[in-house]
């Protein structure tokens, strides 16, 4: 028999993500693309050197993604792991699935999340292949991860 891989609550991920989690969209000018413009998804997970085991334990949970060491050049920033998912195949079926089950509770990731989602959503629909859709990613994506207004 194989060893079961540890894993964490579904609500500890929630929690983690609420605290230090980000979900991110990437636009950048690709003149090799159809629509000349890369659009990459992004769920993030940042902890210090010495917490990488519960990053495993995240990956594990969610089934998807990876673990990476992240050379942190920024003064009084100290090293740190990062758990990643980037395939937008693993963001449609497994990540978005999850935190609709799961709700998040604060605001601001709440927020983002429900802009991701929307992005993801055009980009399943293959929206980001057109001028028209890469405007509207664009746009959505100007309002994820802005602090919420009152917040030092």
């Amino acid at each position: 028999m194989g060893r079961t891989k540890p894993v964490v609550s579904a609500e500890y991920v929630v929690g983690l993500t609420d605290g230090e989690g980000c979900f991110y969209v990437n636009v950048s000018k690709m003149s090799s693309y159809v629509s000349g413009w890369r659009v990459q998804m992004h769920f993030h997970i940042k902890l210090q050197e010495a917490d990488k085991p519960l990053l495993e334990k995240v990956k594990n949970t969610l089934n998807c993604g990876g673990v990476y060491f992240q050379n942190e050049k920024r003064n009084n920033h100290s090293l740190c792991y990062r758990y990643t998912v980037g395939s937008t195949g693993d963001i449609l079926e497994k990540i978005i699935p999850f935190f609709q089950r799961h709700t998040l509770q604060t605001v601001s990731k709440s927020k983002s999340f429900k802009l991701f989602c929307q992005i993801a959503e055009l980009v399943r629909e293959n929206r980001h292949l057109d001028s028209k859709g890469i405007e509207k990613i664009r746009m959505l994506k100007s309002k994820m991860n802005q602090r919420t207004a009152g917040l030092a």
